[in-house]
């Protein structure tokens, strides 16, 4: 019996929001909503999923996110699924605050290890590294050998990239500092989830 073809999983981070130029902390309990520049970006990545040859779109089930992959999904013909797993990581009382507007204490612990001192209230990063892995994994095992862009956010992605790829997650700001908006990362998981997941590319654009 051959072994199922592995699904090709495009990782992206939601389109720009109102909130990015000022850099506040958009978690699973804020949602703004996107700039002119973001739905010039969300248009792009429609556009790029057509080329890219993409036949399944998932997203987080939070705004920015949806309103991101709705119309790649539209694009493609197919329904969007939303999956609760890739939502954002709870930052706290830094929900919808900067670093500026918080105590210097706070942040210092938090830049030093993220792991160790996340923000007050906040959801451990060590859950959020947990839930969204397994939801990637989920993912792929549901559509072996299709091409599935998800749709998701930046700390999220981060964390479940470390945690598919055996990496550290006290580093991930490190490893990983910056996930550019629409643009995509690309993943092969392996067929024992015991062994680490293949990095295929970092923040490319999907080129119509």
């Amino acid at each position: 019996m051959s072994t199922p073809t592995p699904a090709r999983l495009l990782l992206a981070r939601h389109a720009e929001t109102v909130w990015h130029a000022e850099n506040r902390y958009a978690g699973a309990r804020t949602d703004p909503d996107l700039t002119d520049n973001g739905l010039r970006q969300v248009a792009a990545l429609a556009r790029g999923a057509v080329a890219a040859g993409v036949d399944t779109v998932v997203s987080s089930p939070l705004g920015r996110a949806v309103r991101t992959a709705t119309p790649a999904a539209e694009a493609l013909g197919v329904e969007l699924l939303r999956e609760p797993g890739l939502r954002e990581a709870d930052f706290g009382e830094l929900e919808g605050r900067t670093r500026a507007e918080a105590d210097p204490e706070t942040v210092r612990r938090f830049v030093a290890d993220p792991a160790a001192h996340p923000f007050p209230g906040a959801e451990p990063p060590d859950e959020v590294a947990a839930r969204v892995s397994a939801a990637l994994r989920a993912i792929g095992a549901r559509f072996p050998g299709r091409t599935v862009l998800v749709v998701a956010h930046s700390t999220a992605l981060r964390l479940g990239l470390c945690a598919l790829l055996g990496l550290p997650h006290t580093h991930y700001r490190r490893l990983f500092p910056r996930v550019e908006n629409v643009a995509v990362t690309e993943i092969r998981l392996p067929d024992d989830p015991a062994h680490p997941a293949a990095l295929l590319s970092l923040n490319h654009p999907l080129q119509a």
